[in-house]
């Protein structure tokens, strides 16, 4: 699996980054249980998980920080 770019995802609903991000920390996860009983399993997607982990929590952060800016100009208008 290639990495997916920041750009690629830009465009999910905050429920798909939520699905995304449950989906990303099952798989670090069951990569960090292979690692420990020592299967085999490639050691770069361990990195590529955390990376993607990190970019869709960020993502969700801001959108949801644009949402409630959205919420207060609303109000204050």
């Amino acid at each position: 699996m290639s990495l997916a770019k920041f750009t690629d995802i830009i465009s999910l609903s905050t429920i798909e980054i939520s699905k995304a991000i449950i989906e990303t920390e099952t798989q670090l996860f069951n990569l960090r249980f292979k690692k420990a009983t020592r299967q085999s399993f490639k050691s770069h997607e361990i990195k590529n998980a955390k990376r993607r982990l990190a970019q869709l929590k960020t993502l969700l952060t801001s959108k949801l920080q644009n949402s409630e800016q959205k919420d207060e100009n609303l109000i204050t208008n």
